[in-house]
């Protein structure tokens, strides 16, 4: 072991003892040794014990675990603090500018635990709260979060639509009269993306060449695979085939296991075909779009013509779930519904951060009566449009919500979320969530399993149980479309469906620039099969109006 290595590891041991808050004068003095070892001449390892322990600035305690280092490989007192500090943030130590005393105020005080939560606390302005963080830092983080997110294996799927499609473009481009189309998970809009899949006549030769040109770039041919690795850019494979075949294999590489082998079970999957619905036609199927090739049960809709027609995003009318500069929304009311207006939509529901979101300025009674006032003004000015009056109350530890009834009662709509204490057991989250759904005045159970994607797991709910009891207290379940949220998750919504519940597309916008997520949320929504009628953000404002007053 180099000293480099050795001083690494007393820098790594000194920085998480000031993260846990442990004793201060011990860690600076490991933060020194790191500091001597790194400069010292002489390699430890080549030292016997007496040189190690007469060398200048390695007392006792520093020495012993130098030995045990070039014994063992390992340090434990090391090990163990490593075992104390949860995974996410280690990662955060990663990231340029954030200190242990830093880190130290966002797990401990934010209780973020994770690089993907810190990601959202910033873009949704949670850290300017917080004394010795503002936006500069903010900015700084989410700068050098997305550099180390472009090492990591999965992205988001909002973060590789337009690469994928800008790809395919530049290979058609560059191989005229050949054929390329992407497959794979891009093309079923998963909401997480390993590889970018692409279907090709091409010759795998031509494409490495091509490939090639670039820096970096590397390939390499597995099969009739050709896998592409270019740096900062997720991994690419292209399957190649033959022009006869090309439409089959897409048809293939553009569905779920699942979906494949129901369709081999009872239909075929010709080759030498022109168009992917050929395959269908010719089994007297009407056309089933990638989104939807997951389940085996969509199938025995399609073969009764019983598809349903999805949503889109021209048919959001309303802009249900934003945040404004009230608590940490980045727009004022007035910028958020002028923003709307000219986006074409019919209403805005304003619906800020609660009092116990301290972190985010959550709104007081005395501020929610002023913050009304606001808003009855600007409906008086902006007529025909309308803005509701509605809040995101914290579902409390005990399942309560966050205000009394007579504050409640001043709203048009509430939605109930959860936002603390995530870490809890299914029981614990059951007890919580169904105490807020059967609150008379919860209209929308927000974000349900408060999941974070590739950043944090949600807690674990009895899915179907909270949609049946959504479903029996007239409580609309959302489908928040942040890309890191797109919660409830695709696979619940048909079963929603089939039991009655309404849904709703929300961007839970914290600026009019997020409204755009309502197009991802959209797109997760095809693939559970969602249609308009049955998500109440395609409500026009009447039928929007109507639906406040009938709950």
């Amino acid at each position: 072991m180099t000293n480099s290595e050795i001083a690494d590891h007393f820098s790594m041991l000194s920085k998480l003892m000031d993260m846990h808050g442990e004793d201060a004068f011990r860690a600076k003095n490991y933060s020194i040794a790191a500091y001597n070892i790194e400069r010292l001449a002489v390699e430890l390892s080549e030292m016997d014990e007496a040189q190690l322990f007469a060398t200048k600035g390695i007392g006792g305690s520093t020495g012993s675990k130098i030995l045990e280092l070039l014994q063992t490989g390992k340090m434990q007192a090391l090990e163990d603090i490593i075992n104390r500090t949860p995974k996410g943030v280690l990662e955060m130590m990663q990231i340029k500018g954030l200190g242990p005393k830093k880190i130290a105020v966002i797990w401990r005080e934010m209780g973020i635990e994770s690089v993907g939560e810190l990601e959202y606390a910033c873009n949704e302005n949670r850290l300017a709260a917080f004394k010795g963080f503002g936006s500069k830092t903010q900015e700084s983080i989410l700068q050098n979060i997305a550099f180390i997110r472009l090492n990591q294996n999965y992205r988001l799927w909002a973060e590789v639509e337009n690469i994928s499609n800008v790809l395919v473009s530049q290979l058609q481009k560059a191989n005229p009269g050949k054929l390329f189309a992407l497959s794979g998970e891009v093309r079923r809009q998963m909401p997480t993306i390993e590889f970018i899949d692409i279907i090709t006549d091409a010759d795998a030769a031509t494409l490495q060449k091509q490939f090639g040109v670039t820096q970096g770039v590397k390939t390499e041919l597995q099969g009739n695979v050709l896998h592409v690795d270019a740096p900062n850019q997720p991994a690419i494979r292209l399957f190649l085939t033959d022009k006869d075949n090309f439409y089959q294999a897409l048809f293939v590489n553009s569905a779920s296991q699942e979906f494949i082998t129901a369709f081999e079970a009872k239909y075929e999957i010709l080759a030498a075909v022109q168009s992917e619905e050929e395959i269908f036609a010719s089994n007297k199927l009407p056309y089933i779009i990638a989104p939807l090739r997951e389940k085996a049960t969509i199938l025995e809709k399609a073969a009764v013509n019983n598809l349903p027609q999805l949503i889109q995003p021209g048919d959001i009318k309303g802009i249900i779930h934003s945040h404004s500069t009230w608590s940490d929304g980045a727009d004022t009311i007035e910028k958020m519904a002028k923003a709307a207006i000219e986006k074409g939509y019919e209403y805005l529901v304003i619906s800020d951060h609660s009092q116990s979101a301290y972190y985010a300025q959550g709104l007081t009674p005395d501020r929610i009566a002023k913050q009304h006032i606001e808003i009855d003004a600007l409906n008086a000015q902006l007529a025909p449009f309308k803005i509701f009056k509605s809040i995101e109350a914290d579902i409390l530890n005990d399942g309560r919500l966050d205000y009394n009834d007579d504050v409640l009662a001043t709203f048009d709509l509430v939605i109930a979320s959860v936002h603390s204490n995530l870490k809890m057991t299914e029981q614990k989250a059951m007890e919580r969530v169904l105490a807020a759904i059967r609150n008379p005045y919860t209209t929308i159970l927000g974000h349900p399993t408060g999941r974070l994607l590739l950043s944090r797991e949600g807690y674990p709910l009895d899915h179907k149980l909270i949609i049946d009891e959504c479903v029996k207290h007239k409580v609309v379940i959302e489908i928040n479309a942040h890309p890191r949220r797109l919660d409830l998750d695709w696979q619940w919504i048909e079963y929603a469906i089939e039991a009655g519940a309404l849904l709703s597309i929300d961007p839970d916008a914290h600026a009019a620039a997020a409204y755009h997520d309502v197009y991802y949320g959209v797109l997760a929504a095809q693939k559970g099969g969602l249609t308009k009628e049955r998500n109440l953000s395609s409500f026009s404002l009447k039928e929007f109006e109507e639906y406040l007053v009938s709950v």
